[in-house]
């Protein structure tokens, strides 16, 4: 069944324009609530929806139309404020409520905002659920009537909750001590949690990008945007930097000199050292983009590998059908399941602490084994959307750039889901190589185009 509203991230848009508007979004949380309803798993009483935000303005705008609609359906509410997305996973799950909602759009800029469910589990809503949301919809309001309202307490203690938590991945017979750490919050939902944690590990802390004014979320800072992360740890002579996206379940992290590690770099450290201590749980699932050394640094570790679609959504969906634990986007999206029901930034730097104290070695020495091959990604243009992977001129430059590669790259051609662009992506080991074969197959989309 196709959706009408959901993505693959919950509803987001542009605030202002449909469907983040409060009209909207009231009638959404309307629609969830009378779903809610139905539950088998409420034992009589009313059902319980957490609601958590990041520090965008819109956020009270969206949090009152969502409250509301939430009551009018005969829901209790329970507001946690600003917090990570990944910490309303956890709340809703602690608090044993029947879904969780964030209001978000991530590391989009603070002109969106999105609307994500969590179910009572701490994952995302069962597709059936989602569906049934959506045909209520289509259905009028009709507010409950006054005995049968729900009513909203807040949360007060759902930042300290949620840093215990975070605290609680990380052995206990460790600490941070003596370790400088530079934490780059984006502006966003992270900026009174982050600092906490790592110093109540016993981290010396520097904090930067943690001052939201409703307007500045991920703008200059953040997962997106690491250039003052690693500007700040080298001025600093920190050891390490940790930068999250606006919403808390992004990472990317820099070492001593400033260099830059993505996704891939971070989940091999993270699965090296499950491997080492023989904690692996299965595999590891990556992406369609995840580099093809992780996946060759995979095999000699003895690891299985498998790509999902891109999106962190997808790389849950196969972690839970290979009942595996580890999995995660070169965004830095990673999934540790052993450790949390979701992507967690904050949880997954902790995994790559754990492994930099175990080995007693730096970012830099811990990530040395995995060589990156060079990756090209060129997107071209179309006058439409059009699968023109199957067009014999293009078909031909791929061929030739496999021979061209002998088997140490890759090719991917993957068409954009949302505008008439295809993405052309080539890795391999020799970079000049890459860049010749990726330039090649652009050139035979662009003609296939033409002529199409």
């Amino acid at each position: 069944m196709s959706r009408k509203y959901f993505g693959t991230d919950g509803v987001r848009g542009k605030v202002g324009e449909h469907p983040i508007t409060p009209q909207f979004v009231m009638h959404l949380g309307y629609a969830a609530g009378k779903v809610l309803a139905k539950s088998e798993h409420t034992q009589g009483e009313r059902p319980g929806v957490l609601i958590g935000k990041d520090t965008r303005i819109s956020g009270y705008m969206l949090e009152s139309a969502l409250e509301a609609g939430l009551i009018a359906a005969g829901i209790d509410v329970y507001l946690a404020g600003p917090v990570p997305t990944p910490a309303v996973a956890y709340l809703t799950r602690a608090l044993r409520l029947q879904a969780g909602v964030v209001i978000s759009a991530s590391h989009n800029p603070f002109e969106d905002n999105g609307i994500k469910f969590f179910s009572g589990n701490g994952t995302k809503l069962p597709d059936e659920v989602e569906h049934a949301i959506e045909a209520a919809l289509d259905e009028p309001m009709e507010t409950n009537a006054s005995d049968a309202l729900g009513k909203a307490k807040r949360i007060d203690d759902a930042v300290g909750r949620y840093i215990e938590f975070c605290k609680s991945t990380f052995p206990n017979e460790m600490n941070l001590r003596g370790m400088k750490i530079v934490v780059d919050c984006a502006h966003g939902a992270t900026y009174h949690i982050a600092r906490h944690v790592f110093h109540e590990l016993g981290a010396d802390v520097i904090t930067i990008g943690a001052e939201p004014n409703g307007k500045n979320i991920n703008d200059g800072y953040g997962a997106t945007k690491p250039q003052n992360l690693q500007k700040a740890v080298v001025e600093h002579k920190a050891d390490v930097g940790i930068a999250l996206d606006g919403d808390g379940d992004r990472l990317v992290m820099v070492d001593a000199a400033g260099k830059l590690y993505d996704g891939d770099q971070l989940l091999y450290v993270i699965a090296r050292q499950h491997h080492a201590e023989g904690t692996m749980k299965g595999g590891v699932v990556g992406t369609l983009m995840t580099n093809l050394a992780f996946e060759h640094a995979m095999q000699h570790l003895g690891i299985p590998f498998m790509r999902a679609k891109v999106g962190d959504r997808y790389v849950m969906e196969l972690l839970q059908k290979q009942n595996w634990q580890l999995g995660g986007e070169n965004s830095g999206h990673i999934i540790c399941l052993d450790k949390h029901s979701t992507g967690d930034g904050i949880v997954s730097a902790l995994q790559v602490l754990h492994a930099l104290r175990m080995k007693k070695q730096t970012l830099a020495e811990v990530a040395s084994d995995l060589h990156m091959y060079p990756q090209v990604l060129i997107n071209v243009k179309m006058a439409k959307k059009e699968d023109l992977s199957v067009h014999p001129k293009v078909k031909h430059a791929v061929e030739t750039a496999e021979v061209m590669l002998d088997g140490k790259g890759r090719v991917l051609l993957r068409p954009s889901g949302t505008e008439p662009l295809l993405r052309v992506m080539v890795e391999g080991e020799d970079g000049a190589m890459v860049q010749l074969c990726a330039e090649k197959i652009a050139e035979a989309v662009k003609a296939a185009a033409t002529s199409s």
